[in-house]
Parts: C-alpha cells; structure tokens; sequence
C-alpha cells in the first residue's frame, strides 16, 4: 500500500497555533525539529488520513484537517490498527505506537469533532522517529507491518 504525504504543521507552543509548512526536518528518537513535541518519549509524531478528514467535511463542513493538531496528512494509507507498524515518509521511517485519540479540544473548534475523530483511530496514530531526514508534501508514503 502506498500513498503520499499532503500536509505538514508544526506546533510553535503546547496548546499553540498549528503552522502549515512544505517540509520539516525530523531527528531520530526526538521527532520534528522545532515543533512544541519535539524530544518526548512516544508521541513524537502524529498521522491523520485525507480520507477520513474528506468524510468529516462532509458531515461538518467547517471542518478543517489542522483543527486536528497532527503533523502529517497522509492519502492512500489505512492507519486503523497500525500499532507497531513502520509507517515511511519519503526516506524517514516513524514507528508507530498508537492511536491519537480526539481530546476536548476538538468540539472546542467545531461541535461534534470529538465524536466523528473517536471511531476507528479516525483520530490518527502518533509514533517516533526511527531515522534522521526531512519530509515534504508530495513525498511518497507506505507502511509495513510489525517485525
């Protein structure tokens, strides 16, 4: 299964402004470079799908995928269920060790996000860097499952 990365954002502060940006540099164990997430144990980085988001708009059209907070936006990728899989963006590989799961934060943006992000890891996975590298949007995307 392959797809590709569409969207990038960075968090300047916790509980910051989600900045959209072309590329980033990840750092192997620590994550993104200059992101508010930046050196933490397991949720170094964080995965949502287009194609999820694409179903939400069209419950909740005020909708937009940064109100999730992730980092990456990923197309033609199936998170559900990825737990301990490798997820690679372009020539960085993130091992993924969960399910994001949607906080209240969510239906302070917009009523009912909670809920639509709450089945089926729609929320996304979150995961660490295995290698140094720089991810862009266009950048291919595959996963592979657990060793």
């Amino acid at each position: 299964m392959t797809g590709k990365v569409e969207a990038l954002w960075t968090k300047r502060a916790h509980r910051g402004p989600m900045d959209p940006v072309d590329e980033v540099t990840l750092v192997e164990g620590k994550g993104i470079d200059g992101d508010a997430n930046f050196g933490r144990s397991k949720r170094q980085v964080t995965v949502i799908e287009k194609e999820v988001f694409d179903r939400i708009v069209a419950d909740l059209p005020d909708v937009e995928p940064s109100m999730r907070r992730a980092n990456v936006m990923v197309s033609g990728i199936r998170l559900q269920n990825t737990r301990g899989h490798v997820l690679s963006l372009g020539d960085v590989k993130i091992r993924l060790w969960g399910e994001t799961r949607p906080c209240e934060r969510m239906d302070a943006q917009v009523d009912g996000l909670t809920a639509a992000l709450d089945p089926e890891w729609a929320g996304g996975a979150f995961g660490v860097v295995l290698n140094d590298g720089q991810i862009r949007v266009g950048d291919e995307v595959s996963i592979e499952g657990p060793a």
